[in-house]
């Protein structure tokens, strides 16, 4: 401490000649403001420090306004909520499954009615995907309390549970499932990569429906299925209509 007076007096001789020497002035003030700095307990300092971390200023939550509208503050308490799923989210869920059930049915033919290599191989990873999202699908509606199936009685064809099926957009009919299961080798390939791109193309019109409707597609477990899916069968779709186009050259050969 008595450093730090020495320290001061001299710097007073510095003020004295400001008029004279205006930089030492300056270099008065800078000085003394680091001697009091530093002759501030340190105790004190870590007090405050650990008072700040104790209380802990509010967080300013902030809403972004409308295009042209200014922002608006809300309360620290605000907190986000996950958008609920909509009446279009569990009716695609629940027409997907149905659209996903009659692809397992197409995929199982082909074992028993192609010796084709590359049908065998489309098949079996069609199959093993289309029925590990009917799993998730039916728990995603289960957890939610939502019916796995839609009740529309007098639809011509049924579920793999025995219920009455819809045809969703791109589904088979019965008349052409019947011609697929009638059909053997070469036929049947044609019949099946035909269907199936018919099949997936009808998809990609749900997914789009669903994201044309107003409040739809917003969970985001919706949201990721329903986008994988778009990806997956256009990919898929891209395969079939090669293979259909190889099959076609090779029946003209």
């Amino acid at each position: 401490m008595a450093k730090l007076n020495g320290l001061a007096r001299k710097l007073k001789l510095y003020d004295f000649h400001r008029d004279r020497k205006p930089q030492y002035g300056i270099l008065a003030e800078a000085l003394l403001g680091m001697l009091i700095a530093a002759s501030v307990p340190t105790g004190f300092l870590c007090a405050h420090a650990r008072a700040q971390q104790a209380n802990p200023p509010a967080p300013v939550v902030v809403q972004p306004g409308a295009p042209g509208q200014p922002t608006r503050t809300l309360p620290s308490t605000t907190t986000g909520a996950p958008p609920r799923w909509s009446k279009a989210d569990v009716e695609f869920m629940q027409g997907m499954i149905m659209h996903h059930e009659q692809a397992v049915v197409m995929t199982a033919l082909i074992p028993t009615h192609t010796e084709n290599k590359d049908m065998r191989l489309l098949g079996s990873r069609m199959s093993s995907t289309q029925s590990d999202e009917i799993k998730m699908m039916r728990r995603w509606l289960t957890v939610r309390g939502e019916p796995d199936s839609m009740s529309m009685p007098g639809m011509p064809d049924m579920d793999m549970s025995g219920h009455p099926m819809p045809l969703m957009p791109g589904m088979l009919t019965p008349k052409q499932m019947e011609a697929l299961r009638n059909a053997k080798g070469a036929e049947f390939d044609r019949l099946f990569l035909t269907g199936m791109i018919q099949h997936h193309n009808g998809a990609l019109v749900m997914v789009k429906d669903l994201f044309d409707t107003a409040g739809a597609g917003q969970d985001a477990d919706i949201f990721n299925f329903a986008t994988d899916v778009d990806n997956s069968q256009r990919a898929e779709i891209k395969i079939m209509q090669s293979m259909l186009d190889r099959n076609s050259t090779k029946e003209k050969q």
